[in-house]
């Protein structure tokens, strides 16, 4: 199994099936946080739903589609970042991400996507990247910023959530401008 290293005692691997019972252990402390920003089949209640969960992105990568990978610091883990969706043929790909609030402020989203959009980019050779994210999410628009990403739209009252509909944003990158930019908003590079 590969793991790149993230720093700050952290680093990027797969999420797999067999990390059901972590990965729910890991939504007991992470799901208040981040319910209202990820979807709402993401953030399961039981080992049941977890197991699902990763089984349903096993399924999606086995098609060459959406992927997930989990953020370990010290051996637990408390986040991870995914390619929500990936179509090598349309030659674009969509990322995501969580992570607990005890592993906030590290850059480690940041790196994490960055590895994402730069095996996306130079590996598979897809042309653009997206973001969405609700436009209250201030830690998320930063990212995408921290990205290089364009905000590209606002879908108005797109978002529901608790009786509530909330504005949501397009950020996106194309490959040209990622590779303008280097390994400045990576720092890692994921070569699987």
């Amino acid at each position: 199994m590969f793991s790149l290293p993230l720093g700050d005692g952290a680093r990027l691997a797969a999420l797999e099936v067999w990390h059901a019972e972590e990965f729910a252990g890991h939504l007991d402390r992470a799901r208040d946080h981040i319910r209202p920003w990820v979807g709402p089949a993401f953030v399961t209640d039981d080992m049941e739903g977890a197991r699902a969960t990763l089984a349903r992105y096993a399924e999606r990568q086995a098609g060459d589609g959406a992927r997930l990978y989990g953020i370990w610091r010290e051996d637990a883990l408390v986040g991870g970042v995914m390619f929500t969706d990936f179509s090598a043929a349309a030659g674009s790909c969509e990322i995501g991400c969580w992570l607990e609030p005890s592993a906030q402020g590290h850059g480690l989203i940041t790196r994490a996507c960055g590895a994402l959009l730069d095996w996306a980019f130079t590996v598979r050779g897809l042309h653009r990247a997206e973001w969405h994210c609700r436009a209250d999410n201030h830690r998320s628009t930063a990212v995408a910023k921290r990205l290089g990403m364009t905000l590209e739209g606002v879908r108005r009252e797109a978002w529901p959530y608790e009786g509530v509909r909330y504005d949501t944003q397009l950020w996106a990158v194309l490959a040209d401008e990622w590779r303008t930019r280097g390994d400045e908003a990576s720092g890692v590079a994921l070569t699987q």
